[in-house]
């Protein structure tokens, strides 16, 4: 063997025990988030009646662009869940980058653990006045989103009838969300959407009607402060939720007997609002 030989024998045995040693890369990758919110609100509305929120999850994502995930959060029963206390969102799905352009497509999961519907919402929506609701309380989407730079576009499609509101299968939720960085962890942010609610009519207390259609809108400013992340947002919506008229998106504070025996009262869900919150990812 020559001294050469040798040597490029030595240094590629060399190689391999140090590779050996170092960590290998893996594709799979886990995170998780937790937050405080002042309160709670999904596309546009009211879903704590006002009061704070705990919210927080679990990601899995794999380099393949795969990805499954859990979001939980407290909740008002009066928001449409009677007998339940939290939200836990399930989804998953596959994202892909194309040079600036990023695609997401997926399912979610919408479920309320304790929620108990018996012959509930009859009448409610004028277009089935017969049809029912019983059993837990929950929602499935499907979503296409596509983002480009600071700009993303997001629509959701319900395969079930919407929260289960007898007959709105097929309901949409259109988003268009966007974000700039200020500079100093400071971050603007901004949102507009709109529920396109399918097959839907519902009486008010003056004998007009509404069909459930709303949109909603946020302006946010956040900064992060030592791994965590301090927001406030202006939050405003046009869905209809004067209680004097008895409109739709007016909640109750509880639809619990045991709410309403402590005289439980009623606000508008869509009313605007200043959100702030903290939160990080770990």
């Amino acid at each position: 063997m020559t001294i050469k030989h040798y040597a490029l024998t030595t240094l590629a045995s060399a190689s391999l025990t140090l590779a050996a040693d170092q960590p290998q890369a893996t594709p799979h990758s886990f995170t998780a988030n937790l937050g405080l919110f002042s309160e709670y609100r999904f596309r546009g509305i009211d879903q704590t009646f006002g009061r704070p929120a705990l919210q927080g999850g679990f990601d899995y994502s794999h380099a393949s662009g795969l990805y499954a995930g859990n979001w939980n959060s407290n909740i008002s029963s009066g928001a449409g869940y009677p007998g339940g206390r939290l939200e836990m969102d399930f989804y998953g799905g596959y994202k892909t980058r194309l040079g600036d352009v990023a695609l997401d497509l997926g399912a979610i999961y919408y479920y309320y653990p304790g929620t108990h519907l018996d012959d509930a919402f009859q009448g409610v929506n004028a277009r089935h006045p017969d049809r029912k609701a019983n059993g837990v309380v929950d929602n499935g989407e499907l979503y296409l989103a596509g983002s480009w730079r600071f700009l993303t576009l997001k629509y959701h499609h319900a395969f079930t009838d919407y929260f289960q509101l007898p007959g709105t299968r097929g309901t949409g939720y259109l988003d268009l969300a966007a974000s700039h960085a200020l500079g100093n962890g400071l971050t603007l942010t901004a949102h507009v959407g709109h529920l396109f609610m399918r097959d839907f009519s519902y009486r008010n207390a003056d004998g007009s009607r509404y069909d459930g259609r709303y949109t909603d809108w946020r302006l946010g400013l956040s900064k992060e402060l030592a791994g965590w992340v301090v927001a406030a947002s202006y939050v405003a919506t046009d869905a209809q939720g004067s209680c004097g008229n008895g409109e739709f998106y007016c909640f109750s504070s509880s639809t619990d007997s045991a709410g309403r025996a402590n005289g439980s009262h009623d606000r508008d869900a869509g009313r605007s609002t200043l959100v702030f919150s903290v939160a990080r990812n770990f």
